[in-house]
């Protein structure tokens, strides 16, 4: 694991541009680590940031994101604010972007799917919930 301009960068298995690469946005440290190796287990290239506002400074450096996946409260920009970013740019908007919270709120939900998430994963999230979301988003 490598330290890129504060991002947390870890190799998966494969090579690179083969293997799918998954940017993880989480403000809490533990849940980023958590998230981070579950992506690591099922063959993904991951880099983990602290927040959306570092992660749409890493898609205007490397927009080659197979994938994001963001908790939804984080200070400064929740996930569905970085979802809206996301879906705004006509640079990012092919990405999918999977949204996690550890509260089951259905508004919530509904508001995230409506505005271009793929899916919406109630934390704790588990190794299963990543297989099934990605094998259905990364065909």
């Amino acid at each position: 694991m490598a330290s890129v301009g504060g991002a947390v960068v870890a190799a998966g298995a494969g090579a690179v541009g083969v293997t799918p690469h998954v940017l993880a946005v989480d403000d809490s440290s533990v849940d980023r680590a958590v998230i981070a190796a579950i992506l690591r287990s099922s063959r993904f290239r991951v880099t983990a940031v602290e927040s959306g506002k570092r992660a749409l400074e890493l898609l205007g450096k490397e927009p080659n994101v197979s994938m994001i996946i963001t908790d939804y409260w984080m200070p400064e920009m929740t996930g569905y604010e970085l979802l809206k970013k996301v879906k705004e740019s006509s640079n990012l908007k092919q990405i999918p972007v999977v949204i996690m919270s550890s509260e089951n709120v259905p508004t919530r939900i509904s508001r995230c799917l409506e505005e271009g998430a793929e899916d919406f994963l109630v934390k704790p999230v588990r190794a299963s919930d990543v297989s099934r979301v990605f094998s259905r988003v990364l065909r």
